[in-house]
């Protein structure tokens, strides 16, 4: 169960995360992996938007534009 934090952050990271498994291939083959090892889907999802959060926070540290390459690690 996702408790705490800002529950308007979470919204919308979760929504973010739900249009970017569907259009980003990188999610997208994350979220499959997770789902093909035996995750639940919210635990899958939430796992996709942590890696989300820490590839945004990566991007802003370094001042880089998106590269699917270097995400996929």
């Amino acid at each position: 169960m996702i408790q705490g934090g800002r529950a308007q952050v979470r919204t919308v990271l979760y929504m973010a995360m739900m249009s970017a498994m569907q259009c980003n291939p990188v999610f997208k083959a994350t979220y499959a992996r997770l789902l093909a090892a035996g995750k639940p889907k919210k635990v899958a999802i939430i796992a996709c938007v942590r890696k989300m959060v820490v590839t945004l926070n990566s991007m802003l540290r370094d001042g880089a534009m998106w590269d699917e390459n270097t995400a996929k690690n």
